[in-house]
């Protein structure tokens, strides 16, 4: 560490001059970083609505259907016209609509009444419109030109093109709103008005380094997008808050502003680093999960702890000691409290919250594995955008309509057929397009246009496509599923694959719900470890993980409690991002009641221990409920909202126990600890209390 500290501190103009400069292009390369909207496409490759897509875009041209279309007060022909209009637009791979369905030679009277209505009623008419992946910006735009502001759009494809719309704008949107919360914070907190810039400075740049290294990856999902960069920069903000305070205390022994700055990278090093241990072990527990869009998620936050850590013990250090005369000059008075006699006003609440929390735990741990939850983006209920708007017109004139694609062997029509109509007597089924069904069994494919054929036949599949009056997930559009699949396997086995936006939530669901016991069991695991090497004892991890555990338990219990639905990669995310993210607390406390223990009682150490580090525990808390806060009243998106909603009230829960429950804890067990803790040291009357492991020594 010595000849670290000597060469941070010796070659500091080079680094803080390399480092902005590495900051300024990563920031540009950010820019170019491609974001996936798409949570199906992190499905594992066994799931089989993935090898049913996989299998779809080399067999055929056009995907399954993803937006529906209506444009009101028309006639066939004028919709027709429209067809055309919507076929011909940039981004569209194929439009459905009555026509391929029915022959308009004949009369609309004389046609099936269900196959009529499915596509027109009431001057609407209803287009299924399949947009080209990564192209529905584009398609969007074209489609709102085509059909003006009385027409309507919804689906996939255009949940996507509004996604990819606000993306960028509500992470700005999310940071000019946090970044002046985080220096009011910091600024109440510290003695220094440039204080907080330097530290948001420094993380600052790792964020920077973190988005623009990205690029390497390929591309992030829009979630690791959105919520990465700010839960980088509310989590790691305290190691830089830990090294300057380190400095200031040396500074006031020490004059020399570069030995003091060795110093206070030596006395801070251990702490920062067991810090972000614990924190990127907890983000590196969802590479673990089937469903990939944990190791994007996990793979970017890591990366983010570690620029962080790396910033903020060579970085820092070294612009600090360019600039320090600033901090001299920039003094100002202490805003808020000592908090020294905290200890006094939550002492009375140390029994009733331990005995509170052990009443709860359990009913709280089944409330949270029986929360209803949704696995997909969530309904645009209460929304006021087009969208919204949007898709309750379309229900409203049409109903809802899932679809779902059945793949099968090509060559035996006759069965076909059969599948077919077993599928259309599967409740909610409200049509089957297949082309037995929509050109007739006895039909041969040569006497058609390519075209239509193309529709339903490739090379070697044959191509059914099936639509249901229900949502893209719930319990009714995956008993959809069970029964779609069900048929498929009984005529087809194996051969046969169903895929679709239901199909592919479906799968979701299974391979999540597996997800959550392993990401769990790795992150409690990993802290474990790495507290059990910090404290050197068999009973401390345990507490501690026992206590962030127990707000997170809190935390997820209560949707169930309110009825709330859940979404489940909310769930699962908020379950290590919580542990990593707040156990520092925890350390930061048992930490400095382990130093005061060894020279005074129990309780007079508790009260100590919350005098001291009650204010940097309480400021770390609000930045990092702040963040949350800000994700949830910022982003459109359901599942970006949901996590800044659970990762604020999750923040709020682990600090209120940290503070009352934890030392409770650490009060009735006191003995135990000082007996199963290497070297303990506890205070005991007029000497050390003697652990069992000194005494053999």
């Amino acid at each position: 560490m010595e000849r670290f500290s000597a060469f941070v501190t010796d070659h500091r103009a080079p680094i803080v001059g390399v480092a902005l400069v590495l900051a300024l292009l990563s920031g540009i390369a950010a820019l170019f970083v491609p974001i996936n909207y798409d949570l199906t496409s992190y499905l594992p490759k066994s799931a089989e609505s993935t090898r049913a897509l996989e299998e779809m875009d080399a067999e055929f041209d056009a995907a399954v259907p993803n937006a529906r279309v209506m444009v009101n007060g028309v006639d066939v022909e004028q919709a027709l016209a429209f067809k055309q209009q919507l076929a011909d637009a940039p981004g569209i791979e194929g439009v459905l609509w009555l026509d391929d369905v029915v022959d308009l030679g004949t009369p609309l009277e004389m046609l099936d009444p269900a196959a009529v209505d499915q596509y027109y009623r009431d001057g609407h008419a209803l287009f299924d419109v399949t947009v080209a992946n990564g192209q529905e910006t584009e398609a969007l735009q074209a489609i709102y030109d085509i059909v003006g502001e009385d027409g309507n759009a919804t689906g996939q494809a255009v949940n996507t093109a509004e996604s990819k719309a606000m993306a960028g704008g509500e992470v700005a949107n999310a940071f000019a709103i946090l970044v002046p919360l985080i220096l009011l914070i910091l600024v109440l907190s510290t003695t220094s008005w440039i204080e907080p810039v330097f530290f948001l400075l420094a993380i600052g740049v790792s964020v920077l380094l973190n988005m623009g290294t990205n690029i390497f990856l390929g591309e992030v999902s829009y979630i690791a997008f959105t919520i990465a960069p700010i839960l980088q920069l509310a989590v790691s903000l305290d190691y830089a808050i830990f090294l300057l305070h380190a400095f200031q205390r040396a500074r006031e022994g020490e004059p020399d502003p570069v030995r003091a700055m060795r110093t206070a990278m030596r006395q801070s090093f251990s702490a920062i680093a067991a810090s972000a241990a614990t924190t990127l072990f907890g983000f590196a527990a969802l590479g673990f999960m089937q469903f990939r869009i944990g190791a994007d998620l996990g793979i970017t936050l890591c990366k983010g702890i570690v620029f962080s850590f790396l910033c903020v013990v060579v970085f820092l250090p070294a612009f600090t000691l360019v600039a320090y005369k600033l901090i001299d000059k920039t003094k100002h008075r202490r805003f808020l409290p000592t908090f020294k006699g905290v200890g006094k006003v939550l002492a009375p609440l140390r029994i009733p919250v331990f005995a509170l929390v052990l009443l709860l735990v359990v009913p709280c741990f089944l409330a949270q594995a029986n929360t209803s939850f949704t696995y997909g983006m969530g309904s645009t209920e209460g929304s006021q955008t087009r969208v919204a708007r949007d898709t309750e017109a379309i229900n409203d004139a049409f109903g809802q309509s899932t679809p779902a694609v059945v793949l099968v062997p090509k060559g035996d029509i006759g069965r076909e057929l059969e599948l077919a109509e077993r599928l259309e007597q599967i409740p909610h089924v409200t049509s089957v397009l297949s082309y037995p069904t929509a050109v007739g069994a006895a039909i041969p494919t040569g006497f058609l246009d390519p075209a239509v054929t193309e529709q339903f036949y490739s090379e070697h599949d044959a191509r059914i496509v099936v639509y249901a009056d229900t949502e893209s997930e719930g319990t009714e559009a995956f008993a959809v599923v069970e029964q779609v699949r069900a048929a498929v396997h009984d005529l087809y086995g194996d051969a046969g694959l169903v895929t679709g936006m239901a199909a592919s939530l479906y799968d979701m669901r299974t391979v999540v719900t597996e997800d959550n016991q392993v990401t769990n069991l790795i992150a409690i695991a990993a802290i474990l470890l790495v507290l059990v090497l910090t404290f050197k004892s068999a009973t401390l991890p345990v507490i501690l993980i026992a206590t962030i555990e127990s707000a997170i338990f809190l935390n997820l219990a209560v949707p169930y409690f309110t009825g709330d639905s859940l979404n489940y990669l909310g769930f699962l995310v908020i379950n290590t991002v919580q542990l990593g993210a707040t156990v520092d607390y925890a350390i930061l406390f048992t930490d400095t009641y382990r130093k005061h223990r060894r020279s005074m009682p129990p309780r007079q150490a508790l009260a100590r221990t919350l005098g001291t580090s009650f204010q940097s525990i309480l400021v770390s808390a609000s930045i990092l409920t702040s963040a949350g806060l800000v994700l949830w009243l910022t982003s459109t998106n359901n599942i970006v909202s949901l996590l800044g909603l659970l990762l604020a009230r999750g923040t709020l829960l682990s600090f209120f126990l940290v503070v009352t429950f934890l030392p409770a804890a650490l009060l009735i067990f006191d003995k135990l600890i000082a007996k199963t803790t290497w070297h303990a040291g506890f205070f005991r009357g007029g000497g050390h209390l003697e652990t069992e492991k000194e005494a053999g020594s």
